[in-house]
C-alpha cells in the first residue's frame, strides 16, 4: 500500500478548475485553457506522501526551476507562460505558482545518469548494464561514467514504481524518431546542467525530465528541472566512490524512516509517521543550500522561520 497519508482538500479559486492533486503539485486549469501548477510543501518518500511538510520547499523548487529554465532556454523551449498567480489566488501561492501552456505530454520519464547509484547501480550489479546500456566492469556506488547514459522509464500512476526500460522499448512504443529526440535532448540538457553545477561545487549525479508536444508538434520541457526532487545533487568536495554519497535531496528523510528511531516498518504497509522537527529543519536547510549554491542568489523569499 502507498499514497497519501492525509490527502489535502483542493483550494477553490474563482475562475480555476481543479484537475489533479499530485504528490507535490496541485494542477488547475484557467477558463482560457492554460494550466496552473502550484508546488506545495509536501514531501514523499517510499511512494508515500508524508503527513509532515517541509516549509518553503514549494517556493524553493519553483524558483530553482525558473532559474534553470533560463539557463537552458537556448537548448529547448519550456512550458512557462508566467510565474504570477491568477487573480483571486491565495496569498500563499506567491512564489510557488507557474502558469503554463497545455501540452500533449510524452508518457516517458527521461532519465540521464552521469554517475552510477540508486536503481541504476542495482541493475548494473545484476546485469552489468543499465536499461540495456552495457557499462565497464568494476564500477561501484558513485562511480562517474565516461559518458552520460539515457535510461528512460515508463511512467506509472501514484503509488506504483516507474518501470525502467531500454531505448529500444521506447522506440517500439513511440517510434524511433521520437525516442532519438528524447535521448538527444535529455543528454544535451544533462550535460549543460552537470557543467553548471560542477562549477558551483555540486555534482549532478542523475536527473529526470518531462517533455510534451506543443500545438506545432515540437518538444517542450515541462514540469520541474534540476531540482532536489528530480535530481541527485552531491557536494563535490565530499564525493567518494564506493559508498553512498552525501546529498542535497531528501535522503535524510528516507534514512530516518528506515531507522529504528521512526518505529516504522516499511513492509507493514501502514502509513509512515510524522517527521521530527530536526529532520524537517535539516531537510529544509539542504534545499536552501543547494538553491543558493547553484543560483548564487540568497533565498530571501523563504520567510522568517529560516535558521
Amino acid at each position: 500500500m502507498s499514497g497519501f497519508v492525509d490527502k489535502p482538500v483542493p483550494v477553490e479559486v474563482p475562475g480555476l478548475t481543479h484537475l489533479h492533486t499530485g504528490k507535490v503539485r496541485d494542477l488547475y486549469a484557467t477558463e482560457s485553457g492554460e494550466l496552473v501548477m502550484v508546488a506545495s510543501d509536501r514531501v514523499s518518500a517510499f511512494d508515500w506522501v508524508l503527513p509532515t511538510e517541509i516549509p518553503d520547499k514549494g517556493r524553493l523548487l519553483t524558483q530553482l526551476s525558473l532559474w534553470w529554465f533560463e539557463q537552458l532556454s537556448d537548448l529547448v523551449d519550456n512550458h512557462v507562460i508566467s510565474d504570477t498567480p491568477p487573480l483571486g489566488a491565495p496569498a500563499d501561492w506567491a512564489g510557488r505558482t507557474l502558469v503554463c501552456r497545455r501540452l500533449d505530454m510524452v508518457p516517458v520519464e527521461c532519465v540521464a545518469r552521469g554517475y552510477l547509484t540508486g536503481s541504476g547501480l542495482s541493475e548494473y550489479n545484476a546485469t552489468g548494464s543499465v536499461c540495456g546500456v552495457p557499462l565497464p566492469e568494476g564500477l561501484v556506488d558513485g562511480s562517474r561514467l565516461d559518458r552520460a547514459i539515457f535510461t528512460p522509464a515508463i511512467k506509472a500512476e501514484v503509488g506504483e514504481h516507474d518501470e525502467n526500460v531500454s531505448f529500444d522499448a521506447v522506440a517500439r512504443l513511440h517510434g524511433s524518431a521520437l525516442a532519438t529526440q528524447l535521448r538527444e535532448l535529455t543528454l544535451g540538457l544533462y550535460t549543460r546542467g552537470r557543467a553548471i553545477a560542477e562549477e558551483r561545487g555540486i555534482l549532478l549525479a542523475d536527473t529526470k525530465f518531462e517533455f510534451g508536444r506543443d500545438a506545432d508538434g515540437s518538444l517542450v520541457l515541462a514540469d520541474e528541472v534540476f531540482t532536489p526532487d528530480s535530481s541527485r545533487f552531491w557536494p563535490k568536495e565530499e564525493w567518494r566512490p564506493g559508498r553512498a554519497q552525501p546529498s542535497f535531496d531528501k535522503q535524510i528523510i528516507r534514512d530516518w524512516l528506515s531507522s529504528p528511531a521512526s518505529g516504522w516498518d516499511r513492509a507493514s504497509e501502514t502509513p509512515p509517521p510524522p517527521l521530527p522537527d530536526d529532520v524537517v529543519e535539516h531537510t529544509r536547510a539542504r534545499y536552501i543550500e543547494v538553491f543558493e549554491r547553484l543560483t548564487g542568489r540568497t533565498a530571501d523569499f523563504v520567510g522568517s522561520v529560516r535558521r
